[in-house]
C-alpha cells in the first residue's frame, strides 16, 4: 500500500469518526486537539505524504480507535506508527 492510499484511507476513517481534519502550514507535525468543544486533527500540509500519514495515524491512535472497526492493514499501520514513535521518545 502506498502512502497516498494510506492517506486516503486515514482521511476516510477520520471522516467516519466525525473528526474534522485540517491541513495547515506551520512549524509542527500535526496531532489531535479539541478547539471550542470541536474534535479535530491538524496535519502540516507541507510534509511529505509518508510523514502526513504517520502524523495522522498517531493522532487517530491518540483520539482512541480501539472500539472502531478498521481494515486490518490500516490498523496494523497505525499500531506500527505508534510503536515507532514510542521508541523514538525513549
Amino acid at each position: 500500500m502506498n502512502y497516498l492510499q494510506l492517506l486516503n484511507d486515514l482521511e476516510e476513517l477520520t471522516q467516519h469518526l466525525g473528526i474534522e481534519l485540517r491541513y495547515e502550514k506551520g512549524d509542527f507535525e500535526g496531532g489531535y486537539c479539541v478547539l471550542r468543544s470541536q474534535k479535530m486533527l491538524v496535519v502540516n500540509k507541507r510534509l511529505p505524504d509518508a510523514r502526513k500519514a504517520s502524523s495522522l495515524a498517531q493522532a487517530l491512535a491518540q483520539y482512541g480507535i480501539e472500539a472502531t472497526f478498521i481494515k486490518p492493514t490500516l490498523r496494523e499501520y497505525i499500531e506500527d506508527e505508534v510503536a515507532k514513535a514510542a521508541k523514538v521518545k525513549q
